[in-house]
């Protein structure tokens, strides 16, 4: 099962009370696949439907991501992000964020365009929305970090390790077949399918039922040269119908690079991270990003990196939210699926609500 933020998170969280946790990583290191190709935000969790695990868990992750960093000295940054209406027919849906945003409890204001131009001079909008709240984080600094505090209470992490088969004993529990160097099986009271993009693959080693398909789809970020940087904040456009993706928007890292993306495109392979040059995906980018920006220049746009999202909708499918579960048919038996953006931010939310659903089996 390869883990990122969230199962990090969750061993975390679980080897407070069970040191014989045990995690196991099909890859060589942690945050080898999703986790370490995204852009390295902490989101503020407006916009997602307002009942929905997104929104509670990312709104409740902020607020822990941030204590986190704040106590273990991991480098991040309140940047602040604004999201721009590049038209006068996108700026009723920044009212209607605006009043999600309150409805919530979470900070968000118009800015007057006078002094959005002083702020960000490039930036090219017909009305501007602040989220102060929202951030960038060194991911791999935290992955690291709630991998030494696992570690540390005498939890064990194997590597290199897939997952084979689960299967259930009729006394209860679990038998998992691993594969890799470490082909063995091990038995446990409780699981967590924490495998991201292959999640329904493992939940479909135990039961074909619980297996919701998951849609691979790849984005591709470009990064931009070029001083002083074109932005200081995150600038986000106004997003995609059914929240395919947030648009290709513009970041930055904590040493100031700016970079752009990601776009969103269904892929048939899972690990289809292949980048090939292709002047019509530069062109596109750049037709984005000159819908909100001004001054850019092709010629310091290169191709980084792409990261693979596991959705749970496919093309023009409507929102479907994170599926965190425990079926009545596999007691103890913790299922994750879809866990896509806002995962980041929502991971410490997401290992709490967890620790509750496990509880509340337990009584």
């Amino acid at each position: 099962m390869p883990y990122g933020r969230k199962g990090l998170a969750i061993a975390e969280r679980l080897s407070r009370k069970c040191p014989s946790t045990l995690v196991i990583e099909r890859n060589a290191a942690f945050g080898m696949e999703t986790s370490s190709r995204n852009s390295e935000v902490i989101h503020a969790g407006i916009y997602y439907p307002p009942k929905s695990l997104k929104t509670r868990l990312c709104i409740r992750g902020n607020r822990l991501l941030y204590s986190f960093c704040e106590r273990h000295n991991i480098p991040h940054s309140r940047v602040g992000k604004w999201i721009v209406a590049s038209s006068d027919q996108q700026i009723p849906y920044l009212h209607d964020l605006t009043d999600r945003a309150t409805s919530l409890g979470v900070p968000a204001e118009f800015l007057p365009l006078d002094q959005a131009a002083m702020l960000e001079p490039n930036v090219i909008a017909k009305a501007v929305l602040a989220s102060p709240s929202t951030g960038i984080i060194d991911s791999h600094a935290f992955m690291a970090k709630l991998e030494s505090m696992i570690l540390s209470r005498g939890a064990d992490i194997v590597y290199r390790t897939p997952v084979e088969v689960i299967t259930r004993f009729r006394s209860g529990g679990y038998q998992v077949l691993l594969g890799g160097t470490s082909a063995d099986a091990v038995s446990a009271r409780r699981v967590f399918n924490c495998a991201g993009l292959f999640a329904d693959e493992i939940a479909g080693s135990l039961n074909p039922a619980l297996a919701r398909k998951i849609y691979p789809c790849k984005g591709i970020y470009y990064s931009y040269t070029g001083h002083p940087p074109l932005v200081k904040r995150l600038i986000y456009p106004v997003p995609e119908k059914n929240l395919k993706g947030l648009g290709t928007h513009a970041t930055v890292d904590l040493a100031g690079k700016v970079k752009f993306g990601p776009d969103a495109t269904y892929v048939e392979s899972k690990e289809d991270l292949v980048i090939v040059e292709d002047d019509a995906v530069k062109e596109s980018f750049v037709r984005a990003i000159g819908g909100y920006l001004k001054g850019i220049d092709e010629e310091k746009l290169s191709i980084d990196y792409a990261g693979m999202r596991p959705k749970l909708s496919g093309p023009g499918q409507p929102f479907e939210d994170f599926v965190i579960e425990i079926p009545k048919e596999h007691p103890g038996f913790v299922n994750l699926m879809g866990i896509e953006s806002p995962g980041l931010t929502a991971s410490l939310a997401i290992a709490e609500y967890v620790e509750e659903l496990v509880e509340s089996e337990s009584q």
